[in-house]
């Protein structure tokens, strides 16, 4: 992939994390324990802790990613390695996580993508506000998983390649 479309990549996930970023530290900034379960009526209160759980952690893998971003782009010299390696790590750390939490707090469910529906799936039934941020959310985490899905392949073909030259030395 040449180094002009790589970096477009990175500018695009650039906005992409900027704004996911801006969003989700809003809701978590405006957002309350005890608020949410007082709107909501709820019994869910630990299901909800880990809700909120997931999504900070979300929020700090993306806006690290958002960070080192920023670098490779600010540099003088655009450096496509750290690049291709920075898109692999967001592909990992911000687009898996956001549809497979650790701890499995809520999923994907693949069907969805052929039905046009929503596919983020819940154990419990979460607050309103919650499930429209990651309404929000779905569709930019999705267009940046189809776009970076390239790096996931593309690296382990690398990876493949260096080790069979490394034991055949």
């Amino acid at each position: 992939m040449s180094n002009q479309m790589v970096r477009a990549q990175m500018e695009e996930v650039k906005d992409i994390l900027q704004q996911s970023v801006t969003d989700t530290n809003d809701y978590l900034n405006q957002q309350s324990m005890g608020a949410m379960l007082l709107e909501e009526g709820s019994h869910h209160k630990e299901y909800y802790k880990l809700l909120l759980k997931a999504l900070r952690r979300l929020e700090v893998f993306c806006d690290e990613a958002y960070d080192a971003v920023q670098v490779i782009l600010k540099s003088e010299s655009f450096r496509k390695p750290a690049a291709e390696r920075t898109l692999y790590g967001i592909y990992h750390q911000c687009v898996m996580e956001f549809f497979s939490p650790k701890g499995d707090i809520w999923y994907e469910d693949s069907r969805a993508a052929y039905t046009g529906n929503n596919a983020i799936k819940y154990h419990h039934e979460p607050p309103q506000s919650f499930k429209k941020l990651i309404v929000k959310l779905e569709k930019s985490f999705q267009q940046m998983r189809e776009d970076l899905a390239y790096y996931e392949t593309d690296y382990h073909t690398k990876m493949v390649m260096n080790e069979d030259q490394r034991s055949s030395s």
